[in-house]
């Protein structure tokens, strides 16, 4: 699963998401991609099931980008514990996803298998998705 290799600090603050996603809105590498509707915190464990959902229907044809990288630590306190007494240990690990930001992008690969390969992804993610495509890109029709 992805997590950092090395953090300046263990814990990190809630903080918020507001307004839309200021970069990693556009396509860079792929000809097809997941654009986010809703903002959220993603797991590195849904990122993951979303990777091998993307890469088992592709049959290792074409080239996969997740765009996204879990570096926020969400911590936990144990159950049953009272109040004060400090911050909880780390429990896992998340990337905040804000309005317009693009999870995923594949190319190498014809229309409906990358629109049906990230159908499958999506399923994975807690938020609303769009599946967008590049301005130059033409359907091609049977």
């Amino acid at each position: 699963m992805l997590q950092p290799k090395k953090t300046k600090y263990r814990r990190m603050q809630k903080g918020r998401m507001k307004g839309n996603s200021q970069r990693g809105h556009r396509l860079s590498f792929g000809t097809f991609g997941i654009k986010a509707l809703e903002e959220c915190w993603i797991t590195a464990r849904q990122i993951e099931a979303s990777r091998i959902a993307v890469t088992r229907y592709m049959k290792r044809q074409g080239q996969v980008w997740i765009r996204i990288f879990p570096s926020k630590p969400i911590t936990k306190k144990p159950a049953e514990v009272r109040m004060g007494k400090g911050k909880g240990a780390p429990e896992y690990w998340a990337a905040p996803v804000t309005p317009g930001r693009i999870l995923f992008e594949i190319d190498g690969i014809d229309f409906d298998t990358a629109k049906e390969a990230l159908r499958l992804a999506a399923q994975k993610l807690p938020i609303k998705t769009k599946f967008i495509i590049k301005r130059d890109y033409v359907i091609k029709t049977k």
